[in-house]
């Protein structure tokens, strides 16, 4: 199956009972976390198909052309995906290290020749009030907000998190893998826990796990683990794993209102994607 794009496309719907607030950011998961990974440049592992750097896009390592960074900050960049939250949504570009180890894992070389490799990102829309902190954020030219807030489970009144990954651009268009969670079910687990603290918290008691059974591996990105292992670790906090194929693609429907120039020769070209 040759996949052209990778989302790891996650799609927070949690609700907070109190709103947000001016001068403070919310999220579901570490703020500072948030603040910093949105506030580096976007970065992504490049497919071979692509054709276009985006405007101001670098390359990491030029020789090799696997990944670029693009010169603005990752909460400030949207990116069309699809989730089964909502369907069709924008998720904020931001930085992640398997956007660049996923692309290099999935490079296939024939005598040093880079002859495929897919273009990956990690596409992510938080919660509403992560949002409207996000744009809060933006509007003081990055400058973070005085009063943070973490939502535990008893301060969320409803929602989930869907934490998958999006295939695009093979023979039956496009398949979303992942794992949905909702608040109810993350609380009964552990009663302090959004859905997306669990979740996060399941990878990393995974991690821990195999790290303690495999003591000289040494420094290894996480696609040279037991996939197996970890998620039998994982699985049980991870609600309902879900796969879905759908027929979205990032010129559905658009430029019905307003004209748009899209890169029509391949619609998985990057450029579709970027809002």
């Amino acid at each position: 199956m040759n996949i052209k794009t990778i989302h790891i496309a996650e799609h927070d719907t949690q609700t907070a009972n109190i709103a947000k607030e001016p001068g403070e950011f919310i999220n579901t998961w570490s703020v500072d976390g948030f603040i910093g990974e949105g506030c580096q440049p976007s970065e992504l592992g490049w497919g071979t198909h692509e054709l276009t750097l985006p405007i101001g896009a670098c390359f990491h390592a030029p020789a090799y052309r696997k990944s670029i960074y693009l010169n603005r900050p990752g909460a400030s960049v949207r990116l069309k995906t699809w989730t089964p939250a909502c369907g069709p949504c924008l998720g904020f570009l931001i930085t992640h290290n398997e956007s660049i180890s996923l692309a290099d894992y999935f490079t296939y070389e024939i005598n040093d020749t880079n002859d495929y490799r897919p273009t990956v990102t990690y596409a992510y829309h938080p919660c509403n009030d992560a949002v409207l902190s996000l744009h809060e954020l933006n509007g003081n030219s990055l400058q973070p907000q005085q009063r943070k807030r973490v939502l535990q489970g008893h301060e969320i009144c409803d929602g989930a998190d869907y934490l998958g990954v999006l295939l695009m651009g093979h023979e039956k268009n496009a398949y979303w893998y992942g794992s949905i969670l909702n608040n109810a079910t993350a609380q009964n687990l552990n009663p302090a826990s959004s859905a997306t603290t669990l979740q996060v918290a399941a990878g990393v008691l995974a991690g821990v796990k195999w790290a303690i059974k495999h003591p000289r591996q040494g420094i290894v990105e996480s696609e040279e683990m037991d996939f197996q292992f970890v998620l039998d670790v994982a699985r049980c906090y991870l609600g309902d794993m879900v796969g879905t194929y759908t027929d979205w693609t990032p010129v559905d429907k658009d430029g019905r209102l307003f004209p748009r120039r899209f890169n029509t020769s391949d619609i998985w070209q990057f450029e579709n994607f970027l809002e």
